[in-house]
């Protein structure tokens, strides 16, 4: 067999087993021998790369390169359902069908409705070509790349099963609970915002622009609507058995029901069941079976008239307040969390809530031993949504009062302007803060120092090895194995990585020192404006406000910064360190001002560079990327494909298009 048979076989098997074990949950192979064929055909890949194939298993990976997204029109729109909340509206849609079908029989498909974010998967000869989000229902975002990091969604179609040359299934992109539990874990060690549910988890990472980061959360999918010009069958039910015969993951859950006794008891079981499903739901799908039907029946401007949703009510529970505790971040936001008796929300029991802020707390008028309403919904991070009433008595505990100092340090708590927070001030003696802020320098992004995580920042800080973010070049192998040669090999890893992150450059290394509201976005344009560390410490507010995208709350915090001498004496021990703190001399000599002043958007397909390539030659010139087309876009650099919602709202508001090649002869 030659190496371009065998890639093509290694391919069919291992998309045969991402099914078994991704959609039927039976594997037929250990995960070593899993990874071993994988491995296998990664390598002959890479000794053919005339053979490159985008739906490849080795692609399900993902990538760091960092990609936009392209608008695509809906070959049909896909249109929002109407919602019910209660049973007798229910039975209002069911006798709206008996009524439109002038009293001819019909079955209802009964569903489940994931709580995810819709998509729409285009096959042609059994291949997934496109992905595309529902977006305003007329036109979504190209996603393609990302879909195909999810294991349940099938890149190619086994032969044999009769599925149509061309088709589109549509269906829900959803995060596992576990995959999201796991996700939040990690924000919260970081210190990061926490997801408020599954739904904003999915939404969040299948637009992520790094389809690596996609592919690293796990995410699921599940198909419920087939569409063509060549469907197997008239009946909507009918269609998603075949599909799932084609190897889609189809929910096990629906049901074909004819009357609305049928309709209710599915409603009653789903309502106390779905608590024990893997995935979010939020209510139960109600359509018409037949497709004939459905088109009788026809569209409202809105929504087809032969399909409902129902809503699932958010789940309350009353419980007692004991006890209210303050968290300090890496920022020193102080954030107030509930202590509350244990009860059962939503299939998990919750015994803390967060109360945000200061004025949210306020609003609530709590006191200890309250009795408290505690919500989910679709919400996981539970929520007081009230003071139980019914519960209030003469003798009510003592009210409950935001802190005034820190918990943490003791330090005076400070509110700034247009901030709902209250912050610790005391950014060099708060234990909370100086961890944070050595665990954000040493996070991939910033100096990538991947060998500290939480734990071990932790455990240096108890110890007294660490306590700035300048100390962590002065440890040595014995401090870190503390003499015991079992832990040596660990410790000089850590040492070798420590040592490595003196060559990240200057702009990452500026980001990497933590001060407020300087993003990787800021830290990258104050690195190219001021070109070194001494020179931006010495940068007046004016000329801070002359810096494009550099607002007055930037342009402050930097002046603070640089002005707390701690500061520089850190900065200091950083330069004797041997950190990059200028821009390297082959960036200062690629910089010109050729693009100051422009906005420029990027859309297409390129011959020469990457998108990021040129986004940095935008940056590297002086311009500024953005992606969306306004008045005040300068022009777009174009290459093919370029997707045609871009081009209308170009040529109606005027705004040039320019060449690939038009743009190197523009920058030389």
């Amino acid at each position: 067999m030659s190496e371009q048979e065998r890639i093509v076989e290694l391919r069919k098997e291992l998309h045969q087993h991402n099914y078994n074990y991704y959609v039927l949950s039976a594997p037929t192979i250990s995960d070593q021998e899993f990874d071993a064929l994988l491995r296998e055909l990664a390598a002959l890949e890479e000794r053919h790369p005339e053979l490159a194939d985008p739906n490849s298993p080795t692609q399900r990976v993902g990538s760091d390169l960092s990609q936009e997204f392209e608008t695509f029109v809906h070959v049909r729109p896909m249109l929002s359902l109407s919602n019910t909340y209660n049973k007798a509206e229910v039975a209002e849609f069911y006798e709206r069908v008996r009524e439109g079908l002038a009293g001819e029989d019909f079955e209802i498909c009964c569903e489940l409705k994931f709580d995810g974010l819709s998509i729409s998967l285009h096959y042609e000869d059994g291949r997934l070509v496109r992905a595309v989000t529902r977006g305003d229902g007329v036109q979504g975002d190209d996603v393609t790349a990302n879909v195909r990091t999810i294991r349940t969604i099938p890149l190619q179609l086994a032969e044999g099963t009769g599925w149509p040359r061309a088709f589109e299934i549509r269906g829900e992109v959803l995060m596992p609970w576990s995959s999201f539990e796991a996700l939040n874990r990690e924000r919260e060690a970081r210190e990061e915002p926490l997801f408020a549910n599954p739904r904003n988890a999915a939404s969040g990472t299948l637009k992520s622009k790094q389809t690596a980061v996609v592919a690293e959360r796990r995410l699921d999918a599940y198909l419920y609507y087939l569409l063509g010009d060549d469907v197997p069958a008239d009946g909507h039910y009918e269609n998603l058995q075949a599909a799932r015969s084609w190897g889609f993951q189809v929910s096990e859950q629906m049901r074909k029901v004819r009357t609305l006794d049928e309709i209710y008891a599915f409603i009653d079981y789903w309502d106390t069941e779905r608590k024990n499903l893997p995935v979010a739901t939020d209510g139960i799908v109600l359509k018409v079976n037949s497709q004939r039907q459905q088109r009788a029946l026809g569209m409202t401007a809105k929504s087809p008239r032969w399909a409902i949703a129902y809503k699932f009510q958010a789940e309350q529970q009353s419980t007692v307040l004991r006890e209210v505790t303050f968290q300090v971040g890496r920022t020193g936001a102080v954030t107030p969390v509930a202590n509350m008796e244990p009860v059962q929300l939503s299939g998990t029991v919750v015994r803390r809530a967060t109360l945000h802020n200061a004025d949210f707390m306020a609003s609530l008028d709590l006191h200890l031993g309250d009795h408290v309403l505690v919500e989910k919904g679709g919400e996981i991070i539970p929520k007081i949504v009230a003071v139980d009433e019914a519960f209030i008595t003469a003798d009510r505990g003592p009210r409950v009062e935001f802190i005034k100092r820190c918990p943490e340090c003791g330090a005076e708590l400070v509110r700034y302007e247009d901030e709902a927070a209250w912050y610790c001030p005391n950014e060099a003696g708060c234990p909370p803060q100086i961890k944070g802020r050595i665990e954000h320098f040493v996070s991939r992004r910033a100096m990538n120092i991947d060998t500290l995580g939480p734990e071990t920042i932790d455990d240096f800080y108890a110890r007294g090895l660490i306590r700035n973010i300048a100390d962590l070049y002065d440890l040595t192998v014995d401090q870190l194995s503390g003499f015991n040669d079992s832990r040596i090999r660990s410790a000089r890893k850590t040492i070798q990585a420590i040592e490595d992150s003196k060559q990240v450059p200057f702009e990452r290394v500026l980001f990497a020192l933590g001060i407020r509201f300087v993003g990787e976005t800021v830290a990258k344009t104050l690195a190219r404006r001021f070109r070194d560390i001494d020179t931006l410490s010495r940068a007046t507010l004016d000329e801070l406000l002359q810096v494009n995208t550099i607002g007055q709350a930037i342009a402050e915090s930097v002046i603070r910064w640089f002005a707390d001498m701690d500061n520089i004496f850190l900065i200091e021990r950083l330069r004797a360190h041997g950190l990059q703190l200028q821009l390297s001399e082959q960036t200062l000599a690629e910089q010109s001002d050729r693009l100051t002043g422009k906005t420029i958007v990027i859309s297409g397909v390129f011959a020469h560079h990457s998108r990021d390539e040129y986004k940095a030659l935008i940056e590297q010139h002086g311009g500024k990327n953005t992606g969306s087309i306004s008045a005040k876009t300068s022009f777009i650099l174009a290459g093919d494909n370029m997707g045609p919602a871009k081009l209308e709202k170009a040529q109606k508001l005027g705004v040039p298009i320019v060449s690939e090649d038009e743009f190197l002869q523009m920058i030389e």
